[in-house]
């Protein structure tokens, strides 16, 4: 059973799946889809083209799918996707895209806490955590299973790699490979493997020992970039999280952390 507080603006056009519940003062436009056993607390806003996955919890006064703040944007029709059993907690952001049929996407089993921002055409994977004050600029890419710790910024067209581990206060102006911690301002740098984060979720001894040895090619003083992939590509065993790593490398056009 559908449950719409009385002091809720919910347009007639919207589409509540099952066992939505919209709770006092909420504010949900006539293209929103809110899927079956999401959850809208109080003083929510849902606008634009707007997709909600099942089992959503959006807390008090978060904001999704409002017109991106992107001063290019001349209108179109821009979308943004909320994926199945995603937490967006107090005061979250989440933008619609700039250009005329621009996605912004979070993934599902997010956890996205409060005052963060997702800017226009952000992709943010599954089982991505994002701490406190985050503002992730247009562009961004996150992969799954990473955490980034309170008060980041992360600048646009970055990317961030699959289980990496951001510290608090980092300025990220370039791309953070995957598995990695990385931590710093104004400069981060690469703080070593997340090994605990990828124990946790089975990465075995031998790979973690492989991408360990990988890690220190990349930020080897004695080689260019180019360099350690070769020597990556010709001294270690063959894994598909090193493959990943190295095509992520490859792959960058911002650079690097190191």
């Amino acid at each position: 059973m559908t449950l719409i507080h009385s002091s809720a603006v919910v347009d007639s056009k919207a589409q509540l799946g099952d066992d939505v519940e919209v709770g006092p003062f909420c504010v949900v436009g006539p293209d929103v889809t809110i899927k079956a056993g999401s959850r809208l607390m109080s003083h929510v806003v849902l606008d634009g083209h707007t997709t909600i996955g099942e089992k959503c919890n959006i807390f008090p006064f978060a904001s999704i799918g409002t017109q991106t703040q992107d001063l290019k944007f001349k209108g179109g029709k821009t979308f943004v996707e909320v994926g199945a059993g995603t937490t967006l907690r107090e005061y979250v952001t989440v933008n619609s895209g700039t250009e005329d049929g621009e996605y912004t996407r979070v993934g599902e089993n997010c956890h996205i806490m409060a005052y963060s921002h997702v800017a226009h055409a952000c992709q943010v994977g599954n089982g991505v955590i994002i701490s406190n004050s985050t503002h992730l600029a247009g562009h961004v890419v996150i992969e799954d299973a990473v955490v980034i710790a309170g008060l980041c910024g992360v600048h646009q067209f970055v990317r961030i790699g699959t289980m990496c581990m951001v510290g608090g206060m980092s300025r990220i102006s370039q791309d953070c490979p995957p598995y990695m911690m990385v931590v710093g301002h104004p400069d981060p740098e690469i703080k070593g493997l997340n090994s605990i984060g990828l124990k946790r979720r089975g990465v075995t001894p031998e790979v973690r020992k492989v991408l360990k040895q990988a890690l220190k090619f990349i930020i080897s003083d004695g080689l260019s970039t180019t360099q350690a992939l070769e020597k990556i590509d010709l001294e270690l065993d063959k894994n598909p999280e090193l493959d990943h790593l190295v095509e992520f490398v490859r792959a960058s056009e911002r650079g690097i952390c190191k």
